[in-house]
């Protein structure tokens, strides 16, 4: 008896634990376990005390490219707006593309925006996100889905010195490199002659590693019928991500490389990595400014109790 009550009176204390709530969605995809996965953490009540130290432990132990930590903070015209930082399993970050979708659809889906506007106060300032209701999706289905739209600011590229050279020969296999230029963002971008010669690439983690910059991003014109515009991959294990499977923010570099070489402003790319996604881009020249649009799906739901 008395060990049925201690369960009982244990099984109500768990229930009334109910700690901060998160979300994990797969980004810049409609299909579970593929795109760029990432954990949303809103934090509310006792959970916007939560520290630095806590939000970095709390992204190692998810260890995925990428966990956002979300804070409400008022209303605003049309929509909420919430504090938002973003960490990989080493550090934190200043801009994130994939966690930002995650967040904002996270916050859509869940009903916790009501309108279809949302705005994160970040590190690189206040960035928004806009529900797209009937988005054509990536199988074709439009019923009933809808995209995310964030407006985030151009990242510039410059030329590369004979310095930031990166040596790679084993990773690139021998591909032929078109040019190499880097990102204010201190990333390389790494032209190749094809966007099948960069989904071909077999990375080699410990050469990338020793390279100068951040991260490296190798891209190259997507092959004619595929309905892409340019295949790319980012690698930037110096930060705990061997590959980041999607990565939303290296398009704030690569829409206005792309733009300048093809002559456009609106494309479309495909992050060629094994889980593979698919960005839509349009480029604001006269803003600085570059229009990310893409798809979520929920997998996990939960609470962190610690």
């Amino acid at each position: 008896m008395m060990n049925r009550m201690l369960r009982r009176e244990k099984g109500k204390a768990t229930m009334a634990r109910k700690g901060v709530q998160y979300a994990v969605l797969d980004a810049f995809t409609n299909s579970p376990f593929c795109g760029n996965p990432a954990a949303v953490c809103l934090l509310g009540g006792e959970g916007a005390e939560k520290d630095e130290r806590w939000m970095k432990s709390v992204a190692k132990e998810f260890n995925l490219s990428q966990t956002a930590f979300l804070i409400p903070e008022s209303d605003v015209s049309g929509g909420r707006r919430f504090h938002l930082r973003w960490f990989t399993p080493m550090a934190e970050v200043d801009l994130c593309g994939h966690a930002t979708l995650a967040s904002a659809h996270f916050l859509f889906s869940s009903g916790l925006v009501g309108g279809n506007k949302v705005e994160f106060l970040t590190r690189s300032g206040v960035l928004t996100a806009d529900k797209v209701e009937g988005f054509k999706s990536i199988d074709g289905q439009a019923e009933g889905s809808f995209a995310v739209e964030l407006d985030f600011p151009v990242i510039p590229v410059v030329e590369c010195s004979a310095f930031d050279i990166p040596s790679i020969p084993t990773t690139l296999n021998g591909a032929t490199i078109s040019s190499i230029k880097k990102a204010s963002t201190d990333d390389l971008i790494i032209e190749v002659m094809s966007g099948n010669v960069v989904k071909d690439i077999q990375p080699q983690f410990d050469e990338l590693e020793k390279c100068p910059g951040r991260g490296i991003i190798i891209t190259g014109a997507a092959p004619q019928g595929s309905g892409f515009d340019f295949f790319s991959r980012f690698f930037c294990p110096k930060l705990g991500i061997t590959e980041d499977p999607v990565c939303g923010s290296a398009h704030c570099a690569l829409a206005p490389y792309w733009s300048k070489k093809l002559g456009k402003h609106d494309l479309v790319a495909h992050m060629a990595s094994p889980r593979g996604g698919k960005l839509v881009l349009q480029f604001k020249d006269d803003r600085g400014r570059v229009l990310i649009r893409g798809e979520a799906v929920t997998v996990m739901e939960g609470s962190i109790l610690v």
